[in-house]
């Protein structure tokens, strides 16, 4: 079956009364304006962002590094954990195969690469992602809880107390393998959380900014010199969370931004750290990246032993609005999906653009097909299954040079997608704000929106991530520091995530590190003689580039003389044939 969507307006009037009527039924809830003549957000132009203190950054910044070799240790054994529970439950399903008549199998990848239906773009109500958010992301006060890495290691499973609350200390003293919080920050964050409930939100918000200043002073812990980085990191992580919540509150997603992101940083393992950021990017209209955090959320809620389905449809809702949202607004690109089975063969991949031609015929001068990771729709995703049904995403144009820079991911080892007329100059202002605009207005929003169904796709190449960095240089150069700082801090929360998403090498372990290391030395103003390493990688894809052109500019020159040759050749011969 190909799932063909395009996006098709809707009607004015019913989303006017329908906003109205979700901002009667959640007041404290920011809902955007449904416009699907939009474009997608970019980067480029966020409202004003809320920084992070000197004192913070320190604290955080000098632990961040030191915990991601550890980090790395500890997303293989949850992997390898479950890797074992999908071996035993793929070898099950094995034996009941056996048992059943061969045929059955080969029907159904028959009916997949047979069927050719167009589906028209289902369209979720806004009321139905408000609810989500209410259940899982403005959860109650005293439901919200935060986790110990250290407990889920020890135990294999997520315990009813693993979760500890930190507004009651009764909740930690019957979890005597947990941590102590420090009295200090239990006293603070109370009285923030009594301000939440109170939806005293902006007095709450500072009483939690005070909090992390007391934990980034060391009073995360009863026993602050025995604590683990990790643990410090989970509690920091909770109140980054709060954070979010009460600027979500205050209708202010610009200043949850970063927040949001330095939960993920501080406890890449937690899918409600993943889901807030996602209802964050919602509210500020950047429904691809809102659509890719959804998608870890939910990933990350199997991962690391979430069992109630009912969670996991929730979240899989909400990332299933998230894409049908980024689609509706595109209005450069058009969308096709097409499910597989068996090997991807050249003739596969000739037919998937005969048909998306005829579905989609404004949109094909250029036509391009991701070969380089597969993609998942939340409609039919089951994270349990080995391997999960496994979509080809392809992306039709209207402008050719809107996704002429896609032929790059599949002929490059390290893409880079500005053009240069001088490799190895520097950039002009007026280069830079040329680069600038086409990152963050084309081709961010563009990878975006292809990362938003592919969970991992080749870590060398850091696919969103590298551009994001180099993206971030370029505001830098600008002096837009503020800019700068939320795209380095989305970056980073990303690179935070990876190992989890997927296996790496010890080479791709230290390329890691090194870009965390790089990324924090960002933030803080640190400078050092050696270049950030995004810029050096960028370098060398520019050189790449250079010989690429090189090795172009030499076939078409021997082509030409080739030509020149033939036709003087021809030319002596009807001479001679004329004498």
């Amino acid at each position: 079956m190909w799932r063909s969507f395009r996006g098709e307006s809707m009607d004015s009037g019913s989303s006017r009364n329908l906003e109205n009527m979700v901002n009667r039924d959640y007041p404290d809830q920011l809902v955007p304006k449904i416009n699907t003549n939009k474009k997608m957000s970019t980067l480029a132009n966020q409202p004003h962002i809320l920084e992070m203190s000197q004192e913070v950054k320190k604290s955080c910044g000098d632990k961040q590094v030191e915990i991601t070799v550890e980090r790395i240790k500890i997303a293989k054994s949850i992997k390898e954990k479950q890797s074992n529970d999908l071996e035993k439950v793929a070898f099950k399903r094995k034996a009941e195969n056996e048992e059943k008549p061969a045929g059955k199998k080969e029907a159904k990848i028959m009916e997949l690469d047979s069927m050719l239906i167009t589906l028209p773009l289902p369209h979720i109500p806004l009321k139905n992602i408000m609810d989500v958010e209410a259940k899982l992301v403005y959860v109650d006060e005293e439901g919200v809880n935060y986790e110990f890495v250290e407990s889920f290691m020890s135990t294999g499973i997520r315990p009813s107390c693993q979760a500890a609350e930190i507004a009651d200390p009764l909740h930690v003293a019957n979890c005597n393998f947990l941590p102590q919080i420090d009295k200090w920050l239990q006293v603070a964050l109370k009285d923030a959380s009594s301000c939440y409930r109170q939806k005293k939100y902006a007095v709450a918000a500072g009483q939690f900014r005070t909090a992390l200043e007391l934990c980034s002073k060391g009073a995360a812990l009863g026993k602050p010199f025995e604590a683990s980085a990790e643990n410090i990191a989970s509690v920091a992580s909770f109140i980054e969370t709060k954070l979010v919540t009460c600027y979500l509150r205050m209708r202010k997603p610009d200043l949850a931004l970063n927040h949001a992101h330095r939960s993920i940083v501080l406890n890449p393992a937690y899918f409600r750290n993943h889901l807030r950021q996602a209802t964050v990017f919602r509210c500020l209209e950047r429904y691809s990246e809102a659509a890719r955090s959804a998608m870890i959320a939910d990933y990350m809620f199997w991962l690391c032993g979430g069992s109630e389905q009912h969670i996991s449809k929730l979240i899989k809702l909400y990332w299933q609005a998230m894409i049908e949202e980024a689609i509706t607004r595109a209005e450069s690109f058009s969308v096709m999906y097409t499910p597989f089975a068996t090997k991807i063969r050249a003739d596969k991949i000739e037919k998937v653009r005969e048909v998306f031609t005829k579905t989609h015929p404004a949109y094909v001068e250029y036509i391009y097909t991701d070969l380089q990771g597969l993609h998942m729709l939340p409609q039919t995703v089951d994270w349990s299954s080995f391997p999960p049904q496994q979509y080809l995403l392809t992306l039709g144009f209207k402008n050719k040079e809107d996704g002429k820079f896609l032929e790059k991911l599949s002929s490059r080892k390290l893409p880079t997608f500005t053009e240069n007329k001088m490799p190895f100059g520097l950039l002009t202002k007026e280069d830079t704000v040329r680069h600038m605009e086409t990152m963050g207005k084309w081709i961010l929003p563009i990878l975006d929106f292809i990362r938003s169904t592919q969970l991992n796709g080749s870590f060398h190449g850091c696919l969103g991530v590298m551009e994001k960095l180099q993206y971030a240089s370029l505001l830098s150069r600008l002096q837009r520091v503020k800019e700068q700082a939320q795209v380095i801090n989305q970056a980073m929360a990303e690179l935070a995530t990876i190992p989890y998403l997927q296996d790496i090498s010890q080479q791709e372990a230290e390329l890691l590190q090194s870009l965390m290391a790089d990324a924090m030395d960002t933030l803080e103003g640190r400078r050092n003689d050696k270049e950030r390493v995004w810029n050096t990688i960028q370098k060398v894809g520019r050189i790449e580039d250079f010989l690429y052109q090189l090795e172009d500019s030499f076939l078409k020159m021997k082509k030409l003389r080739t030509a020149r040759r033939q036709k003087t050749k021809l030319k002596r011969l009807q001479t001679v044939q004329q004498s």
